[in-house]
């Protein structure tokens, strides 16, 4: 039983965060260059449109889901030295450079985002909100992904010391 508990989390916690690695490095390698194109304008209208598309139960469920399971891994493993500390950093940066950075950095650019009638605003206003958003967005979600990519790669060599 406890070694099926073992495998469970484990093994969800892995997917999951690979997920959010995936994610993270190619919403950075692609999404955000590409619209980095777009003028200011069309720039903030996609990122509110894919703000809004994006909080959904699957997403919330893969993107957040380490944060618990990478802990209870850790606890599950407590008995292995190195893997337990190797999977503690995971945790913890998971919940740091993810959790953290996502509620109390991106999260707000994207509720000020959100909540800004587009339509109606200046060029001037646009370029400014479009400066205010942009680089700090960016320069968070850089964090998240070097996070969660850390994150995975401790996991990877967490199981392996785990033999």
């Amino acid at each position: 039983m406890e070694f099926k508990l073992k495998f469970i989390v484990f093994v969800l916690g892995l997917v999951f965060t690979g997920l959010t690695a995936g994610l993270c490095f190619t919403w950075s390698n692609a999404v955000t260059p590409g619209i980095g194109r777009l003028d200011n304008l069309e720039f903030l209208k996609a990122f509110q449109v894919m703000n809004r598309a994006i909080i959904n139960g699957t997403f919330l469920t893969v993107f957040f889901g380490p944060v618990i399971l990478l802990f209870l891994n850790t606890y599950l493993f407590r008995d292995y030295s190195t893997s337990f500390w190797l999977f503690l950093m995971a945790a913890v940066l998971f919940f740091v450079g993810i959790g953290l950075v996502t509620i109390f950095g991106n999260v707000p650019l994207n509720e000020v985002l959100d909540k800004t009638n587009l339509e109606i605003l200046s060029t001037a206003e646009l370029e400014t909100l479009r400066e205010k958003f942009e680089k700090p967005w960016n320069q968070l979600h850089t964090i998240r992904t070097l996070s969660s990519i850390s994150a995975f790669l401790l996991l990877i060599i967490g199981i392996l010391y785990s033999k």
